[in-house]
């Protein structure tokens, strides 16, 4: 980039952050959200209210689907 141009676009700076930190932001939730390991937590917190009564079997099987769903990477 030159001298020029990099006066020229200066002002577009702040801006050139903020969608460095919300493509950041975006990367970061997106692998929280795909971890094989928080899903089998969260599979593990799915049987373990099936066992205290706190869900019933049908409840279980769709959250179990939408996980297995996010395991795939399905959106």
């Amino acid at each position: 980039m030159g001298l020029f141009t990099g006066l020229v676009t200066l002002p577009l700076a702040p801006v050139r952050g903020v969608v460095w930190l919300a493509e950041v932001l975006q990367e970061q939730a997106e692998a929280q959200l795909y971890d094989p390991g928080r899903i089998a937590a969260e599979m593990q917190a799915v049987a373990d209210a099936v066992a205290a009564g706190e869900m019933t079997e049908d409840e279980a099987a769709e959250a179990e689907e939408r996980l297995i769903a996010r395991l795939r990477g399905d959106p």
